[in-house]
């Protein structure tokens, strides 16, 4: 090993980073992380995940204290908003958990390396520092986390003022007056839910017929019903294909694609969320040999083996959904890899999340993906509204569905869409890894009341045996 400066370098600490490099790290592996940025954690932790949930409590609490909290009895007579210190606040939170990664560093002798990396060949990378400064590593293994970064629009440049991206979302001065959003994906609903419990106009732009992608139909009809209720309004099967900056904002043109029709329309801030892309430029990948898809992705092998030796690659930039938790899954499983185990990822129960209110989170095959599979199913549902503890927490929006193989009673998939729905999920993804069927799901105990025994419920549903409560 000595001829080795590390066993294992990862370039970029973002989740599938630093999560991989800390398991690699216990496992008895020299290992060393090289970040780019002036702090740990990716856009995950600085300007994506962590930062949106803390203003998406944060301007929760802002609307009960207007509107819900006298039904309760409890009576605000005057709320303001002080956007300074709910920013200081999500600002705080996303310190803390990058100081954190620092310390799991310190913690588990991983050695941070601040600069660019690229790969020069198998063993070989070469950091570039801030002030230029060049020094070349050599390990054993190479990993490349490096992450994605929103797509661009050629008409809609970001300047992370009057044209954002979710960067620019996270850290507005002041609330917009008029914000659009253009694409109704996950990170559009979020923080277009964000602007407008605070006080903005939002319209949400959409090419497609219909909101967050492949998500189930049934769940996004509700959000949207919802949201709509709220003052989002929408325009689906749209194309914005021009835009103009002036003093006011962004003035910008866009296409129905049923009829052609045009319209305009203007914003003081527009939030531009049609996609991420993964990123690879600078890594030396083109002149290393690293072959990319035509997405611009690396490709892999089942044990994340890029086309040169001894680099791997994981997270956003190979194929499979952008998520945190899919990173970081693989960064563990290509960890235990590299000390000689039999690390694994199970794709199929991979949960994901829209964090709005209502809450949307799915895991495994669709109804409607099953269905156009040919799959023999069965289907469970149960509303929120039939819940005890939803009924006392006033919040009962939405439902639970489970598929399940007709045959074997297997889960196959599930989507809620409602309270708690970020935090339910689990169960059934637990379930699913173990190969459950709807019926140990429906013989599980569950405390009453909670929001848990609609899972439950819905479980009992797949047999016609659910219980009104």
């Amino acid at each position: 090993m000595a001829e080795f400066d590390f066993d294992v370098v990862v370039i970029g600490s973002g989740p599938g980073g630093y999560v991989g490099a800390i398991r690699c790290a216990q496992l008895g592996l020299k290992t060393a992380i090289i970040e780019k940025d002036p702090t740990y954690g990716g856009t995950c932790l600085n300007v994506g995940c962590i930062p949106s949930k803390a203003l998406l409590e944060s301007s929760e609490h802002f609307v009960a204290a207007k509107k819900e909290f006298k039904v309760h009895g409890v009576e605000v007579p005057t709320v303001n908003l002080n956007l300074d210190q709910m920013m200081s606040r999500k600002d705080k939170v996303v310190k803390q958990n990058t100081e954190g990664i620092a310390f799991l560093f310190k913690k588990n002798k991983i050695t941070p390396i601040k600069g660019f990396g690229k790969i020069l060949k198998s063993h070989q990378i070469e950091v570039t520092a801030d002030d230029g400064a060049k020094k070349t590593l050599t390990s054993r293994s190479i990993i490349i986390a490096t992450g994605s970064i929103p797509a661009e629009l050629p008409f809609l440049k970001y300047d992370e003022e009057k044209i954002v991206s979710n960067t620019g979302a996270l850290a507005l001065k002041s609330v917009p007056a008029n914000l659009v959003v253009v694409g109704g994906g996950v990170i559009g609903l979020e923080l277009g839910s964000v602007w407008n419990r605070l006080g903005s106009k939002v319209l949400v732009i959409e090419y497609s017929d219909r909101l967050g992608g492949t998500t189930d139909p049934d769940c996004m009809q509700v959000l949207k019903k919802k949201m709509e209720k709220d003052g989002v309004e929408f325009l689906m099967s749209t194309k914005v294909f021009a835009a103009q900056k002036n003093d006011q904002g962004v003035e910008l043109e866009y296409e129905a694609l049923a009829d052609g029709k045009k319209g305009k329309v203007s914003a003081d801030v527009v939030l531009v969320s049609t996609g991420r892309r993964p990123f690879t430029n600078g890594l030396g990948c083109e002149d290393a040999g690293i072959q990319k898809d035509p997405q611009g992705r690396i490709v892999t092998d089942k044990h994340f083996q890029t086309s040169l030796a001894h680099v791997y690659a994981i997270g956003d930039v190979i194929i499979g959904p952008m998520l945190a938790h899919k990173a970081e899954e693989e960064g563990v499983a290509l960890a235990e890899m590299l000390a000689g185990q039999a690390g694994h990822v199970n794709y199929d129960t991979v949960p994901g999340v829209i964090y709005t209110h209502p809450e949307i989170a799915t895991v495994g095959v669709s109804e409607e993906q099953a269905k156009k599979d040919g799959m023999n199913i069965n289907v469970g549902k149960f509303p929120f509204m039939a819940n005890g503890r939803a009924r006392a927490k006033g919040d009962t929006d939405g439902f639970v569905k489970i598929i399940a193989d007709a045959k074997t009673d297997k889960i196959l998939g599930a989507a809620i869409v409602g309270p708690g729905a970020s935090e339910l999920i689990h169960e059934i993804v637990v379930c699913m890894e173990f190969g459950g069927s709807s019926e140990d799901l429906a013989r599980s105990f569950h405390a009453h009341p909670t929001l848990s025994e609609t899972v439950r419920e819905a479980a009992l549903a797949v047999e016609k045996r659910q219980r009104q409560m």
